[in-house]
Formats: structure tokens, sequence, C-alpha cells
């Protein structure tokens, strides 16, 4: 009898009881993401003050969420917090773009050589049935779901390189230029020529070719920066 509960006894009511933090930090991730690929996509212009009232309407949460998601794409780089003023999405010069590309090129040039090296046919394997994904999309000119695959690519390219520490520095950087990589292939010429240089890749990494594995991946990142440059 003693192990049993007094009647007395009530359990707390659902009023009482803490909210779930795993279902909000959750809810800050999709804002997170949704607003990352509105800034992306162009639905948020560079300047734009963020409309907070609009986006909670819009989102249908409260505000704590979304100041939640704010703070991570200031993080990025993707936007500004200035007191006072609230949220803006940032501008970008070509000088600060340029910079980080050619970081981004060395990183993904030595991410390509090490993965041609060490990968597993199963990562190689993947990478290549990615790339026909990419392909895919490519000729059904979906270009959201284009630019999704493409920056899986990249990070499968990362991950099966097996260095952590070039993987975390180099997402550290990518977030900053997300946007002009994003803008880079929306001309017909430069998006075809993308797709065909990930079939290269694909290609050099299957054959386990370091060298031209990591000149391609070099390559493709400066010729997106040559891109940004002409439109600008």
């Amino acid at each position: 009898m003693g192990d049993e509960v007094s009647s007395n006894q009530q359990e707390p009511e659902m009023s009482q009881l803490k909210p779930d933090p795993i279902g909000r930090t959750a809810l800050a991730v999709e804002i997170t993401n949704r607003l990352r690929q509105m800034i992306l996509e162009g639905v948020m212009q560079p300047g734009e003050k963020i409309n907070e009232k609009a986006l909670t309407t819009q989102f249908g949460v409260s505000r704590t969420p979304l100041r939640e998601a704010l703070k991570v794409l200031a993080a990025e780089g993707l936007l500004e917090l200035i007191p006072h003023r609230g949220a803006v999405i940032t501008r970008q010069s070509e000088a600060e773009i340029a910079e980080v590309f050619h970081v981004l090129a060395a990183l993904e040039g030595l991410a390509g050589e090490l993965t041609a090296q060490v990968a597993s046919d199963a990562e190689l394997a993947q990478i290549t049935a990615m790339t026909e994904e990419l392909r895919q999309s490519y000729a059904q000119t979906d270009r959201p779901r284009y630019f999704r695959i493409n920056q899986a690519i990249h990070q499968e390219i990362l991950a099966a390189s097996g260095n952590d520490t070039l993987v975390k520095s180099h997402e550290l950087l990518a977030h900053r230029v997300q946007r002009a990589r994003y803008q880079a292939n929306l001309t017909p010429q430069r998006w075809r020529a993308a797709v065909e240089e990930h079939e290269a890749i694909a290609k050099a990494l299957a054959a386990r070719d370091a060298e031209t594995t990591s000149r391609l991946m070099r390559d493709h990142l400066l010729q997106k920066l040559t891109s940004i440059r002409v439109k600008s």
C-alpha cells in the first residue's frame, strides 16, 4: 500500500507545465529558414527594414521566435540589427563579396582535393546522384529546388573531406554570400554553365582525380564571382 499514490495528490494541470523548449527552438529554426529563403530570392531587398509586425502576422507566430530568427540571420551576415531602428537587410559591396568568394574558392578547392582522396565509394556515388538531381531541376527550370540541391552538393563534398576544421571555416563564411551565390545563376547562360561545371566536378570525383577536382571547385566559385561582377 505504501507504493500507492494518495488520492489527494493531483497531477499538475497543463497550464502549470513549462513550455517545451524543443518545440520553440524548432519554430525559430523554421522561421529562420523561411526568412533566409525570402532574402536569398530577393523577396526582401538590401537596405529594406524588417517589418516584425507584418511577419508575425504572416507566419502566425509571436515576436519571440521571430527575434530569435533575426539574431541567427544577423550572425550569418544577411541582416543587421540596428539600435532604435530594428533589423535591416545587409548591403554588401563588391569588394566584400569578392574577399569572401576568394577564401571560399580556396576552401572548396581543398575540400574537393581531400574528398577525391578519402571519400568512400558510397559518398562519391551520392554526389553523382545529387548532380543528376541538379541537372533535372535545371531542365525543369525549378530555380529554388536547384539552389537547394546545389547547396547540398557543396555541403556533401565538404563533409566527405573528413576535415571538420575545413567544414566549420567554410560554414562561417558561406552564409555571408548566400544571396550573391543564388543570384549568380540568374542568367540562362550562367545557369547552364554552372550545371556543366557540376557535372565535371562529379566526374572528376568519381575518377578520384584530386588535382582536377580541386581546380574545378575553385574555378566554379570564381566563375560565380565573375558573373556577379558582370551583373553589377
